[in-house]
């Protein structure tokens, strides 16, 4: 083999092959550490004696719906979202809040104002567009009580809301 047969070292592949690994691997780490250390995580919680705290209070809200005998159905279509008591229906019609909570990112939670019509059926016309794992919760403008229900949506079938 004459000496003007072999390549310099930049163009073989062997040797590029085995700078490639350990800088493959710095850049990995570099990701990884950026993901780590970027912003705060939305679901865990700091303080857990106020969040056992508001548990129970929660508690309390779903013990006074029991006490009250409110049971619901919630319909979701392509017009909004329609709510009809079973049992224990708002003698004063006052309005209600329904919450959607998206189990895993809560940028996508909303909430809507159910207003009650001639007959009593509560409704409101903000459509639904995301579909997936939904905690949804029932409650009146005083949060004198509470519906809650996780839910698979879209969903054609009636949803029931009971304490």
């Amino acid at each position: 083999m004459q000496e003007s047969d072999v390549k310099p070292w930049y163009k073989q592949f062997y040797p590029w092959m085995l700078i490639c690994i350990p800088l493959s691997s710095f850049i990995v780490g570099g990701f990884v550490i950026k993901f780590a250390t970027d912003g705060t995580n939305t679901l865990v919680v700091d303080d857990y004696y106020k969040e056992g705290k508001s548990i129970n209070a929660r508690l309390d809200k779903l013990a006074k719906a029991e006490e009250l005998g409110i049971r619901t159905t919630l319909t979701t279509n392509e017009s909004g979202f329609v709510v009809e008591f079973l049992s224990g229906a708002p003698k004063t019609g006052e309005a209600l809040k329904l919450d959607f909570y998206h189990v895993t990112q809560p940028e996508k939670d909303f909430s809507t104002l159910l207003t009650a019509d001639a007959s009593g059926v509560y409704r409101s016309s903000k459509e639904f567009i995301n579909s997936g794992k939904w905690r949804i919760r029932l409650t009146p403008m005083d949060e004198q009580w509470k519906l809650q229900r996780m839910v698979v949506l879209p969903q054609s079938s009636k949803i029931t809301l009971e304490p």
